[in-house]
């Protein structure tokens, strides 16, 4: 079964008592987006009780249906939560796993209540406050410090992964893409064409796509951006798991970093995450800064566009930047 806005009240409702994911007793009395997703179907189910969230993995990206996508990504997100429900510092700063429907790609989720992200970082002017700052470095610090020997048998995602790599170090670079950045903003296709030439600086790309696809030791969220940290009632939330694969490090918090620069942080806030991340003594930070790089030019100049508020000279700039990184 495949749910959407227009799949009646009665036909959730029955649904969820059928799969024991609501009590006999409990009526749906509405359903709601709970706000823009853009892997899976995402609704949020109002009973006379509680709120919950479910989450479906259609066999496609849900923001773009052109595009296929392994629907095995709800159990990988399972499979985080349940290895993290028990670690303190973790399964406090995620919604709790209330279920899973291994046939219909479905789970339920705990209802965090009133939430926005934090996609309004990329206004002017907009930046993370002290203590959010710290609980995004320190939610990565315990992720991180999971040891290897508690991720036995964690799924390498490779599916997933696999298409993410497309979007990360290949559909970016092609010389033709079929995807109009001048759509996005006028100059930015011929900006584009410098680094998509730049055969040093492929051959670059793909070494980091080598790394991003190896094994590690690392279990990652593999999303870590705006759009997967939700504030409520003034405590920063994490949520969107289903990237996550064990890897290494350095690819993590390079895409934090990325999002910061996006979002024009400060020079303080950046150093505040170099000096609070518990890199540990054989962290890359060269490597680490590659991928930052990666994530930004994948970001203005790829299919994944973000609601940037920037000029084109900004972006201009930002994308050398992520060169130099690149190709250090």
């Amino acid at each position: 079964m495949i749910f959407s806005f227009h799949t009646s009240l009665k036909e959730f409702e029955t649904y969820l008592r059928e799969q024991g994911f609501i009590h006999i007793d409990e009526n749906v009395l509405s359903i709601e987006k709970p706000g823009e997703g853009n892997m899976n179907f995402v609704a949020r189910i109002y009973t006379q009780k509680r709120n919950i969230i479910i989450k479906q993995a259609n066999p496609y990206v849900q923001k773009y249906p052109h595009i296929p996508a392994p629907q095995e990504r709800v159990f990988v997100e399972t499979e985080f939560y349940k290895t993290i429900q028990d670690v303190e510092g973790l399964g406090t700063s995620m919604p709790s796993l209330i279920g899973l429907d291994k046939t219909n790609y479905l789970i339920v989720l705990q209802d965090l209540g009133e939430a926005s992200d934090f996609n309004f970082l990329y206004q002017k002017g907009r930046n993370l406050n002290q203590s959010e700052l710290e609980q995004l470095i320190q939610f990565l610090n315990v992720l991180h410090a999971i040891p290897p020997e508690r991720l036995q048998g964690y799924s390498n995602n490779l599916s997933l992964r696999k298409l993410n790599y497309e979007h990360l170090f290949n559909y970016p670079f092609m010389e033709d893409n079929g995807f109009d950045l001048d759509q996005v903003q006028r100059g930015l296709l011929e900006i584009s064409r410098t680094y998509k030439t730049d055969q040093v600086f492929i051959h670059k790309v793909k070494s980091l796509g080598d790394i991003y696809l190896s094994e590690g030791h690392t279990l990652l969220h593999g999303d870590y951006y705006p759009g997967s940290w939700l504030n409520v009632k003034n405590k920063v939330n994490i949520i969107d798991p289903e990237f996550s694969f064990v890897g290494n490090k350095e690819f993590e918090l390079g895409i934090f970093i990325a999002h910061l620069k996006m979002s024009e942080a400060s020079r303080e806030q950046i150093d505040n995450v170099m000096t609070n991340y518990e890199a540990g003594t054989h962290f890359d930070w060269n490597m680490c800064y590659q991928f930052t790089g990666i994530e930004i030019m994948r970001r203005i100049i790829g299919l994944a566009q973000l609601p940037l508020d920037l000029s084109l000279p900004e972006k201009d700039s930002l994308l050398k930047e992520a060169y130099t990184y690149i190709v250090k």
